[in-house]
């Protein structure tokens, strides 16, 4: 493959969100709050610092036209997104056949809508990542309870060998996230696997099979790094706590597309003023504004 292939951004914005009932029989899961962001900007905010600048979003119909309205084509941000549905929740692989004419003959990475990463390793991280065009990456974060994750089984040496979904008796506690890089074979691996005892198209077959021909690479989260899945109430409220305590205290945003945007040359500063204006009763909007008045 070419050194300069591209890569596209899916971001799987699906399910019922039946965890976080009541607050998501009204509206999806992922357009939630994290303190002062929709969930979704956040795993958008990942891929956008990866490099990548054409995404498409996946959704149950119903929730679609609350994205649409909310990030519409991604042109005010200097990127392009497009969505697709998703009838029913038959597991995170199914977004590569969803996808695929998106995908077409493009790299691509997966982003969970409800999953946070924040830290200094972050970016160098998705960089190596996003450097490989053949193989896939997954990222491992160490958890307390293993038994909920997608578990790494790692030997003495360090190599990958094997991961396990939601093991009655984890061998490691290295949790997969919800982020993952694939090559373009990732579409036809992802349309020949069969359905897990639980009926769905599991994403661990798919890096199984990577794994099976020694192109699976396993990029480690640290301490530098933050990795919050926001799928319950307890979660929901860490991440709007991390979020907050760390924008106070720094004076800087965390997950804001337009914020990374204009940090990439995506937008400029006029058309930063432009998406601040238009928030400018909210303190986002006017954390925004700073940005440009403090050059």
């Amino acid at each position: 493959m070419p050194a300069d292939i591209e890569r596209k951004g899916i971001i799987l914005a699906g399910g019922q969100g039946t965890r976080l009932y009541p607050i998501t029989l009204g509206v999806s899961k992922q357009l939630a709050p994290i303190y002062n962001k929709p969930m979704i900007y956040y795993p958008l905010t990942t891929l956008m610092l990866a490099n990548i600048k054409k995404f498409l979003i996946i959704s149950c119909n119903d929730n679609l036209k609350l994205f649409k309205k909310l990030l519409g084509d991604g042109s005010h941000l200097g990127i392009s997104i497009e969505y697709a549905v998703q009838d029913k929740p038959n597991g995170l692989a199914q977004a590569f056949v969803i996808g695929s004419t998106f995908i077409a003959n493009s790299n691509v990475a997966l982003a969970l809508g409800d999953n946070l990463f924040h830290g200094e390793e972050l970016v160098s991280k998705l960089r190596n990542a996003n450097s490989r065009n053949k193989g896939a990456t997954i990222f491992a974060y160490r958890v307390n309870d293993p038994k909920r994750y997608g578990i790494v089984e790692f030997n003495e040496e360090g190599l990958v060998l094997n991961i396990e979904e939601k093991p009655k008796f984890p061998k490691s506690n290295f949790a997969v996230t919800g982020l993952y890089f694939y090559d373009n074979s990732v579409v036809n691996l992802a349309k020949s696997i069969t359905p897990s005892k639980r009926g769905e198209y599991e994403i661990t077959d798919l890096n199984n099979i990577y794994l099976r021909n020694n192109l699976l690479n396993v990029e480690i989260m640290g301490r530098g790094t933050a990795w919050l899945d926001t799928g319950t109430f307890e979660s929901l409220h860490e991440a709007s706590s991390y979020v907050k305590t760390l924008e106070h205290q720094l004076g800087l945003l965390i997950g804001s597309p337009e914020e990374v945007a204009w940090r990439k040359n995506l937008i400029d500063n006029k058309q930063l003023k432009i998406l601040a204006r238009k928030l400018n009763k909210s303190e986002y909007g006017k954390m925004l504004y700073r940005l440009v008045k403090d050059i």
